[in-house]
């Protein structure tokens, strides 16, 4: 009898260390992608960034007018 629990715990035993290496692999996959993502997005950015600042500085928006008198320029 005792070896049919010490089989059952071994099959339970089996499955957590199924489950631990899917998660184990899909953490490891998941890491890959935010990764090749953020690495994306800095490539992104710096050719987007030359674009922006060769633009005229007449119209780049510069903020809130607070002048009273903005008319009478």
């Amino acid at each position: 009898m005792a070896i049919s629990g010490k089989g059952s715990k071994s099959g339970k035993a089996d499955q957590r260390a199924a489950r631990k290496a899917r998660l184990a692999a899909a953490l490891r996959e998941n890491l890959k992608r935010r990764k090749q993502q953020a690495r994306d997005r800095a490539v992104a950015d710096k050719t987007a960034a030359p674009e922006t600042s060769s633009q005229d500085p007449e119209t780049v928006p510069r903020g809130p007018e607070f002048r009273r008198n903005r008319s009478e320029e």
